[in-house]
This record gives structure tokens, sequence and C-alpha cells, in this order.
């Protein structure tokens, strides 16, 4: 058991560093801005606890929750599922380490709902005055904005993007390579001869950027100026300006144009796995919330699946060999009915759509094959 006697933010800062050592920089940090956000309700209604061992789950953490729920302005469920689940981490890990505190402070019960939100990909008419105006003003940020737009990626990713990044990988086939991203793992995003074009634009202003911003940029596509955040920044900023000339409608962030280019992927056909792919999710529940299913999509879909029913459901008009059906018939006379009824059901089902359709038409077509070389054994006897 550990030796009581520290206090409670000794405790919580040594358990902080020891997260350190397998953690990143900017995740420790959510880690130690939990943490001291938890220990300042602590202090302020509980001035007398002292020990790690003196946490319960009621009222300390039920009450911090519910400090957390009626903050004003209100957190997003996901700001506070963050919390709970960093908070958690750091209590388990004490008790595991010895500390007397129960392993269940914090229960499945006590995360909110996920945040359910709709994309906002820009319309139609937004996407192409942005555009316009960033070709406009061809500057190092609206090349980067552009690409971004082109390709999908993430801005951050787009700040680290090597100077290297385009990889041919064969005959009229280019790659932009995306380094280790947001989820950890890198990919390359298929690119047109547009995109290489606005890479080859980024490349030449940036030989045009005062050697300042180039000092701590080798090998950087993008020039730091004071680091990765910055360039964030300085994006953010470009695209305000770039989407107010362009008069588009609404805020434009960075993120919508990454829910434009998926939406557009989709339109033009691509698949989700694929486009899982491109984008660099781990998981297509992920990239279904990239995808906008917009009211023109809806009555676009419904209109030909509507023509489709139509084709399945159309009956072929036979044409009558004469007025009135003769008297008698011989076996001459049904094998070109057959002949005929086979060579309308093989036009019927080149016209058809659905599959299932399709393979039954097949099979009475193979049906009445049969049935004209049955005929033929007829005819021998």
């Amino acid at each position: 058991m550990k030796r009581s006697g520290r206090s409670l933010d000794d405790v919580f800062e040594a358990q902080i560093q020891v997260l350190a050592i397998t953690l990143r920089p900017h995740t420790v940090a959510n880690y130690r801005y939990c943490v001291r956000k938890f220990l300042a309700y602590l202090h302020a209604n509980f001035p007398h606890m002292h020990e790690v061992s003196q946490l319960h789950r009621d009222p300390h953490i039920l009450g911090w929750l519910r400090s957390l729920c009626q903050q004003d302005p209100p957190l997003r469920n996901y700001t506070r599922s963050q919390l709970l689940v960093q908070l958690r981490r750091v209590l388990r890990d004490l008790a595991d380490n010895g500390h007397q505190i129960s392993w269940d402070l914090i229960r499945p019960e006590d995360f909110p709902p996920h945040d359910h939100f709709l994309p906002r990909p820009l319309s139609a008419e937004d996407d192409q005055r942005l555009q316009q105006q960033l070709q406009e003003t061809d500057t190092l940020l609206s090349g980067a904005l552009r690409l971004i737009r082109a390709t999908g990626i993430r801005a951050q990713e787009c700040a680290d993007l090597p100077l290297d990044c385009l990889h041919h990988l064969g005959e009229q086939q280019t790659a932009l390579h995306v380094p280790l991203g947001k989820l950890h793992s890198e990919r390359w995003v298929p690119i047109d001869e547009q995109t290489q074009r606005i890479v080859a634009r980024i490349v030449e202003l940036r030989a045009l950027a005062p050697a300042a911003w180039l000092a701590n940029s080798d090998g950087f596509l993008l020039p730091r100026r004071g680091g990765r955040h910055p360039v964030y920044d300085m994006l953010c900023h470009a695209l305000a300006q770039a989407a107010q000339g362009a008069g588009c409608t609404g805020r434009v962030t960075l993120h919508r144009l990454r829910h434009t280019y998926a939406t557009e992927m989709v339109r033009l056909g691509i698949s989700l796995p694929a486009l899982m792919r491109i984008l660099g999710h781990k998981d297509i529940n992920m990239t279904l919330r990239y995808v906008d299913v917009v009211q023109l999509d809806l009555q676009r879909e419904f209109h030909q699946a509507r023509r489709n029913i139509a084709s399945l459901h159309s009956i072929p008009q036979l044409p009558l060999p004469s007025p009135a059906l003769p008297a008698h018939a011989d076996l001459s006379t049904i094998r070109e009915a057959i002949a005929t009824v086979r060579h309308l059901l093989q036009l019927f089902h080149a016209e058809l759509q659905d599959h299932s359709a399709r393979r039954k038409i097949r099979r009475l077509t193979q049906r009445l094959l049969n049935i004209s070389r049955e005929l033929d054994h007829v005819t021998s006897k």
C-alpha cells in the first residue's frame, strides 16, 4: 500500500508523469487539464479532503459529473465523455498502483450519449465560388486550401506534408503521400493532373517565401513559421478571408472542405470502402458521417428506382402471326413459336437491371430450349 502524506495534487501529478512516458505531449496535456479541472472542483467543494483514499463515487465523482452538466455555456457530450475517459484512466492506474480507491468510481452509465451531427459540405454554388476565389488569390496559403479541398486531407496533415509528397505509382498514376496523422497511420491519396499542378504551384510559391519562414521548414511542403500550430491558424484565417471574398453563406471551416470532398466523391460513384481508405478512417461508420445525402440526391435516387421498377415489370407485346389462330398446328409451327418467344425473352433480358429477374429470364429461356430439343425426339420417333 502506498504511504500516505502526499497531497492530492502531488499524487495525481505523479501519475500524469507516468503517462508522459508513453503518451504524446499533446495527449498528456489533455490529461493534465482534466485532472486539474477535477481537483479544482474537489478543492472548492471538499476543502478538508487531502488523501486519495478519501475519494468516493458519491458525493465526489457524482458531484463532479453534475457540475459538468451545469456549466455555462454547456459542454458538448463529446467533451464530457473525453473528460470522463481521461479521469477514469488516471483513477484506475492509481488503484492498480496500490492506492486505496475503488476501481469503478466512473461507470459506463455515467457517459452521456454520443453527439449526432449532420455533415455540412459546401453547396455546389459556394464550393465553386470559393475555389475560384482561391485560384485568383494565388498565394501559398490559398494553394494549401485548394490542396485540402482537392484531396480531402486534414488541415494538420496538410501542414505536415513532406516536400516530396508526390509519388508516381505508374503510367499516369500519381498519389499524394500523407504521413502519420490523427489515427497514427499513413496513406496514399490518388490525385489527378490538376492537383499535381496545385502542388507544383505551392512549391514555386514556397521558394519565394521569406528566409525566416523557411529556417525551420526543411523537408516540409508548407513553411512552418514558428511551428505546426501557427500554420493551422494561418490556414483558418486565409479560409475565412477567401470565403468572405467569395460571398459564401454561413461559416466555412477547414473541415467543411473535407466534408465537401467526401460528398463529391460519393456522388461521383466511389465506393465507401475506397473512400474510407482515402480519408484515412479506420471505421466505415466514421466515413458515413462525412457523406451528405441531400434532398436532391434523394429525389434522383427515388425516380431512378421507379424507372427500374417500370422496366422490371414491363411486358413485351408479342406479335400475332395472324388475326386468328390456325385450326391445327404442326411441329414446325410450334418450333417457330418457341424460337420467337426465346428471341423476345433474350431482348427483354438485355434491358433488365435487376440481377434476380435476369436469372429467372435465363432459366425460362433454357426451359424453352429444352422443350424445342424434346420436340426433335418426338419427330425422330
